[in-house]
């Protein structure tokens, strides 16, 4: 299919959409930053038709409309029960309005919140998200089927939040006007887990590898770039995202909701400090975040997300609208080409399993102990207590055999997860290695406090 048709009625994820901003000249509000992350009221055109929606499980190899649908649907793309009126749909949806009539489109909510130990948690990562099963079995987008040049999903709980940037913008002019598509570059492969939210507050820059200032604004609206969106309405958006970005500030760290050994976990606190707080920061009234960003080869996990923004994307990229944003300071926003991965602050860790970029460990056991990760896993993908590890510090999981992972359909094999396919590896930080099994053990229990 033609690639301009392609693009026809794509929003992509992550900050999607947001409330329409009238009074531009608004002060921020996290008050409003909280509706407009699930879109309220909706900004953009649908992505999926409403008869999409209904007649979807005819994919699922069923008879008939199953009569728990809402359930089923949730389950089978790994979405959660909206903690607020959502007319149905589940979190990360909603219903809009477009060209072509009633149709679902999706909100920050869809990646950037989930549900972990039976609590649900706004502004943490989806670790069950199928966005590539959203996109292959929902039959219509507004009218038009879709065929893009790249995979948004390798594996449940992981996007590309890449190349579909990329793909969006080849469309655009430096102005964001449409044009006829340039050729910019794609990579394959690409595995990424949404930080936290709530980490934000802590960082000087932000995501995987800290080449955005953290104040910035514009970064997240390269999502609105939908072909029905114009340039003029993308732009009035700036003070919707400003919202959405002082809301963002506020969203606090969630509690571990299980006992903690506190003798044990000072015992760990040292060790912490001794042994990670360089490069992690330290916790409590006086913590400090060094905000740092660890070489590609010091780290030693998969390089791949670390090294996919070319120098010729990027290039376009600083020439757009995009990136000639001023900070609160009045000064130019900065972006950086960097090769690395900043290492996050921990506040929270508990929650936010699988661990590092690309979600390849599963507990933070693992993360302290390279040797003891599973090469090929999945899980249940339920989000109740008895789905998480409270030992190990994050998801129960079972280890599985290659064979029977390549005979299965594409959706089934998204749950599982093979760290030697590219993109997915579980290698590097090995910095946990040298502790014993009784110091590994304090020291996951001095994370459960923070």
């Amino acid at each position: 299919m033609n690639r301009t048709w392609s693009i026809l009625g794509l929003v992509w994820l992550a900050t999607a959409t947001a409330a329409l901003a009238d009074e531009p000249d608004k002060a921020r509000s996290p008050v409003r930053g909280k509706e407009a992350v699930r879109g309220v009221p909706a900004m953009n055109p649908p992505l999926w038709s409403a008869s999409g929606y209904e007649e979807v499980w005819k994919r699922w190899a069923v008879k008939e409309k199953p009569a728990d649908f809402a359930k089923r649907f949730r389950d089978r793309y790994g979405l959660h029960e909206a903690p607020y009126e959502n007319n149905g749909l589940p979190m990360g949806l909603h219903y809009t309005k477009g060209l072509f009539g009633k149709g679902i489109v999706n909100d920050c909510l869809l990646c950037h919140a989930s549900r972990v130990a039976g609590e649900t948690i706004i502004g943490l990562g989806n670790a069950s998200l199928d966005v590539q099963g959203l996109f292959d079995e929902l039959p219509k987008v507004v009218g038009v089927p879709i065929t893009l040049p790249f995979t948004g999903s390798h594996v449940r709980g992981t996007i590309d939040p890449i190349t579909p940037v990329a793909f969006l913008l080849e469309f655009r002019t430096p102005d964001l006007e449409l044009q006829k598509p340039i050729k910019l570059d794609y990579f394959e492969n690409i595995c990424s887990d949404p930080p936290a939210w709530w980490l934000l507050k802590r960082k000087k820059t932000r995501n995987w590898n800290g080449g955005v200032d953290a104040n910035s604004v514009r970064v997240d609206m390269a999502n609105l770039l939908s072909p029905f969106n114009s340039a003029a309405h993308i732009k009035k958006q700036e003070p919707v995202f400003a919202d959405i970005h002082s809301f963002i500030l506020t969203v606090e760290t969630p509690k571990y909701p299980f006992p903690i050994d506190h003798e044990l976990a000072n015992k760990g606190k040292g060790l912490f400090v001794q042994n990670c707080a360089r490069c992690h920061g330290t916790y409590g009234p006086d913590g400090e975040y060094p905000n740092k960003v660890v070489p590609l080869k010091t780290v030693g996990t998969d390089p791949i997300l670390g090294s996919s923004f070319s120098g010729k994307n990027f290039d376009y990229f600083m020439k757009t609208w995009l990136a000639q944003e001023k900070g609160p300071d009045g000064k130019q926003i900065e972006y950086q080409d960097q090769r690395g991965y900043q290492a996050p602050p921990l506040d929270g860790v508990w929650a936010t399993a699988p661990y590092f970029h690309n979600a390849s460990v599963p507990t933070i056991y693992h993360v302290l102990n390279s040797k003891a990760r599973p090469k090929i896993f999945t899980r249940s993908f339920g989000t109740e207590k008895e789905d998480f590890d409270a030992e190990r510090v994050g998801w129960k999981i079972s280890e599985c055999d290659r064979s029977i992972a390549n005979k299965l359909p594409a959706i089934e094999r998204r749950r599982i997860y093979d760290t030697t396919r590219p993109g997915q590896s579980n290698a590097g930080h090995t910095f946990g290695d040298e502790f014993t099994e009784a110091e590994r053990r304090a020291v996951i229990e001095y994370l459960k406090t923070l």
